[in-house]
């Protein structure tokens, strides 16, 4: 599937200009889950800046729908399926890694270029992945 596949722009108006463009995102964030139980005060204080850095930008140029941090992978459930045999439900990660997605933001920005932009505000730490939200056809949610 290409970017071309995606779900159409959200409209949005840009103060006092006329409406425009905005395809929607999620930026996925992965990190040492060990280097903020390790960090100090102001390394934390710094990471919070960066955060809300990359906020004011999302918010100057488009709009973040949500986002969150979320808990260590050592304490995600993982379902296994393996055909018609029985679901497989365990505790722990999904695969064992260094990094893991700690947080993600769900925004609408006009572009991958203003996304790569803002990203690029958060944590030096952090490996940032972005994907565009996409449409499934034929699906329609409830």
């Amino acid at each position: 599937m290409t970017l071309d596949d995606a779900a159409p722009g959200i409209p949005a108006t840009s103060a006092g200009g006329p409406p425009r463009e905005h395809r929607r995102y999620v930026v996925l964030i992965a990190c040492d889950p060990g280097e903020w139980a390790q960090a100090s005060d102001a390394v934390k204080q710094e990471y919070f800046e960066a955060h809300h850095a990359f906020e004011r930008y999302v918010d100057a140029h488009g709009r973040r729908t949500s986002s969150a941090a979320l808990c260590d992978a050592d304490l995600a459930t993982t379902i296994r399926r393996d055909g018609d045999r029985s679901d497989v439900v365990t505790d722990g990660p999904f695969v064992e890694l260094v990094e893991q997605l700690s947080g993600y933001y769900d925004v609408e920005l006009p572009d991958l270029d203003t996304v790569i932009a803002a990203a690029k505000l958060l944590p030096k730490a952090y490996t940032v992945e972005i994907r565009a939200v996409v449409g499934v056809e034929g699906y329609e949610g409830v």
